[in-house]
């Protein structure tokens, strides 16, 4: 028995949860803000067939901040070398929502960045606590996720980036 639960917690723990029959989930379709208070579908986020990065984040969030603030270092490079896109979702709720743009906007962040005040994408996605991080292949199926933030997170999600670039597993 005690075998039996110990495989099975393996299993879980070990298992893609994006993949499903050798297929990878799409990303949802759910509205969400642009910080001018436009109405996007998330469905029609798109960066011409390269990689997405999806980040989860909130102005509350310290390790969320961390996280944006290195790729920013990072980011011109990024996009040179592999064309990858950088959307920042904040989490922050209504009451909270006109933080973002000018918290977004003093921060230097150049990537897209819009405000999930309902929830709805996130809830769409899982995203239980931010800083939660997807990447997505170019046909906006999402192929890895993290959740939280160390230094180093960053070279991590670049090298993923560069194997879908190069076609290669990211298993």
């Amino acid at each position: 028995m005690r075998t039996s639960i110990l495989t099975f917690i393996l299993i879980v723990a070990f298992s893609n949860a994006n993949a499903q029959d050798g297929k990878f989930s799409k990303l949802p379709g759910v509205t969400v803000k642009d910080l001018k208070g436009n109405t996007i579908n998330s469905e029609t986020f798109n960066n011409d067939g390269k990689p997405i990065i999806i980040s989860f984040w909130a102005t509350w969030c310290k390790p969320c901040i961390t996280e944006l603030n290195a790729i920013r270092d990072m980011y011109p490079d990024w996009v040179d070398d592999t064309g990858v896109k950088v959307i920042a979702i904040s989490i922050d709720d209504a009451r909270n929502a006109a933080r973002v743009r000018p918290f977004a906007l003093g921060q230097g962040w150049e990537f897209e960045i819009y405000i999930d005040e309902n929830s709805d994408l996130r809830r769409a996605m899982n995203v239980n606590n931010p800083p939660h991080t997807f990447i997505l292949n170019g046909d906006l199926e999402i192929v890895w996720q993290h959740n939280g933030y160390v230094p180093g997170d960053e070279d991590v999600l670049i090298e993923i980036v560069e194997r879908l670039v190069r076609g290669e597993s990211i298993d």
